[in-house]
């Protein structure tokens, strides 16, 4: 009998969410019901208690990436940030130039919102990377013109788990003149992040990757050396210093500043038991299997992630055979067709080894119990797939 008829799946997709951390969730439920207030009600108890915690909330987040509380920008999540950053950099130093530079593994929200300003006149470098994932400094201060006015490189990939070299990239771009900014979702709360030491101007946060709520983000904006200028996207009532107008979602603001402050105390300790679990995962997967290949740098990698080819195997037959164990697939499924991983084939895996990766991304309650179903189950149901293969 398998285990997921006794209890839940185990969850192993934490790049794609994480569950709410029970000490964020307390911090959260008195702003639904008794704290309900308006942050901007600027003339009773009840708005001044919302302001108050949304200003503890600035100080718990800028204290996490070393940035000052009043450069905070509250957002819906890091697609929000991503889209206000990119859009409105581009959209306010037009006069400057219409060049930006990016990389071709970003996550879609930074891809797409590259494209669409592509598709209104923008011009767009689009940087490759190495077989191990990685953006080269210097392509980027090679591709860095005149009329560059942004640099976005992501801190670290959602499905490689590659962590890129963010402080040189930011040195560079500091040196040239040209605002940095980097999509940092996948990486604030689980690796050491500085906007100050990594020279970044923009930088984007995500509540629901790091054991807060969906739907609350913020978007880093540096105040001086040199002050950003943003044209906002959402217009109405001038919130957020006039970038990011709309009611404040204070709930999740609080629940998002509580996730920032638990990782702040705990990211080291966490980080090292994480590693140590994922690397027991793999040294499992790799000592019960052959033809099997990690994708990605074994040198900067989150701590937490495990991307695994596993040849001659399908990754999507392999997912439905290990149901009791949540993870993903590189690739993105549509109805008609199966197109492998966008990022693994930047990397240059070939359709086979793209075809059959498996994202393994561990949390904060995992346990060693789970990790070990996780690697038997995987290793049984690769094993039974290749016996079918070669049967037929």
């Amino acid at each position: 009998m398998h285990r997921s008829e006794h209890r839940p799946p185990v969850y192993l997709d934490h790049h794609a969410t994480t569950p709410l951390d029970p000490r964020v969730l307390a911090a959260m439920l008195p702003y639904f019901t008794d704290k309900f207030g308006n942050a901007a009600s600027r003339n009773h108890q009840f708005g001044w208690e919302a302001e108050q915690a949304v200003d503890e909330s600035r100080k718990q987040i800028a204290g996490l990436i070393g940035a000052g509380p009043q450069e905070i920008v509250f957002t819906s999540g890091a697609t929000e940030s991503n889209n206000l950053a990119i859009k409105g950099v581009v959209e306010s130093y037009a006069g400057q130039g219409g060049h930006m530079v990016t990389c071709i593994i970003e996550h879609k929200a930074v891809l797409d919102t590259c494209r669409s300003l592509e598709r209104r006149g923008c011009r767009v470098t689009w940087l490759p990377v190495g077989r191990d994932g990685r953006v080269d400094p210097a392509a980027v201060e090679t591709a860095i013109g005149e009329r560059t006015v942004l640099v976005s490189i992501m801190y670290a990939n959602n499905e490689v788990g590659t962590i890129q070299p963010v402080a040189e990239i930011g040195a560079i771009c500091r040196r040239r003149g040209v605002l940095f900014h980097s999509d940092a979702a996948q990486a604030v709360g689980k690796v050491p992040v500085n906007v100050d030491a990594d020279h970044i101007d923009l930088l984007s946060i995500s509540a629901h990757k790091m054991y807060g709520p969906k739907g609350a983000g913020a978007l880093y904006v540096r105040r001086r050396n040199p002050r950003v200028q943003l044209t906002a996207q959402l217009d109405g009532g001038g919130h957020e210093r006039g970038m990011r107008s709309g009611t404040l979602n204070v709930p999740g603001i609080v629940g998002l500043g509580e996730a920032c402050a638990i990782c702040r105390r705990e990211m080291l300790e966490e980080s090292d038991r994480l590693r140590r679990l994922r690397d027991r995962l793999r040294a499992k997967l790799e000592a019960g299997l052959d033809e099997v290949q990690v994708n990605g740098s074994d040198a900067h990698r989150l701590p937490h992630n495990l991307n695994m080819s596993f040849a001659h195997v399908e990754a999507e037959s392999l997912m439905m055979g290990m149901r009791d164990v949540a993870v993903s697939s590189g690739s993105a499924c549509t109805s008609a067709t199966m197109e492998p991983s966008y990022v693994l084939k930047a990397m240059g895996l070939d359709d086979q080894a793209a075809h059959s990766a498996i994202r393994f991304g561990l949390g904060r309650f995992n346990t060693e119990e789970e990790v070990d179903f996780a690697a038997e189950r995987a290793i049984e149901v690769v094993q039974k797939l290749r016996e079918l293969a070669e049967g037929m």
